[in-house]
């Protein structure tokens, strides 16, 4: 029982790798689940979460199964 976290662009780079599995029973939100991969590093400023390639808040419920993924803010020009 895991959950997958995928990390992209800048914050890749920030983890020093690209994807983590958790298992699902030590995070029941998005914002646990960064503090637990992240060793409890606060999450960058408005940076970007999804479950399942649909965006959602920090404070959103994850599950077995669950693909989490984390981008920086995205900016055109």
């Amino acid at each position: 029982m895991s959950i997958n976290v995928r990390y992209f662009a800048s914050l890749r780079e920030h983890m020093g790798k690209a994807d983590d599995r958790l298992e699902a029973d030590l995070a029941k939100t998005v914002g646990e689940v960064w503090a637990c991969v992240s060793k409890d590093m606060d999450m960058p400023a408005n940076t970007l979460c999804a479950i399942n390639m649909e965006y959602v808040d920090a404070g959103h419920v994850v599950k077995d199964g669950d693909e989490v993924a984390f981008f920086p803010p995205v900016t055109g020009g």
